[in-house]
């Protein structure tokens, strides 16, 4: 028997199986953007949270594609910083009102209500709701991470 042939099928079976336990994972995409016309944030500029500290509209002469929305920025710079690394910049779960994520369902943002913790940038239904959001932040981004990304399955 040669000793070679006798190799290949148990390898086989172990990659066919791997590649099974793997795909799902590997066909997996990234969360859904929540936009409007397309335009993640309303157009408004993720990068200026962070850098001006304040909701700032985007320009249509500084977008950029990513994670199926157009993103628009203030500046050629802030569209470089976000290319660059849009994980830094891109609010959390997939700029949808994390307010409601943390209660287990999804809900448009208005920009201006925002909040950034610890780095992240959380956007809010409206003022109101970012309010309640304020009220305990720690627990509702630990129930937010907790239901995302199931609620988009």
């Amino acid at each position: 028997m040669n000793t070679s042939k006798a190799w290949q099928s148990p390898i086989r079976i172990v990659l066919a199986t791997l590649l099974l336990l793997a795909a799902p994972a590997l066909m997996a995409q990234q969360p859904s953007v929540f936009s409007e016309d397309g335009l993640a944030i309303r157009g408004y500029d993720p990068v200026a949270y962070f850098t001006l500290g304040e909701a700032t509209p985007g320009s249509d002469q500084f977008e950029a594609q990513w994670n199926g929305a157009t993103w628009r920025f203030s500046s050629a710079e802030h569209r470089e910083r976000f290319v660059a690394d849009p994980a830094a910049y891109a609010p959390q779960y997939g700029g949808y009102c994390a307010w409601a994520v943390s209660r287990g369902s999804t809900a448009s943002i208005d920009p201006h209500a925002w909040t950034i913790h610890d780095g992240a940038l959380y956007l809010n239904y409206n003022r109101s709701i970012h309010q309640r959001w304020q009220r305990d932040i720690l627990g509702n981004i630990a129930r937010g991470d907790a239901n995302w990304p199931g609620l988009l399955e």
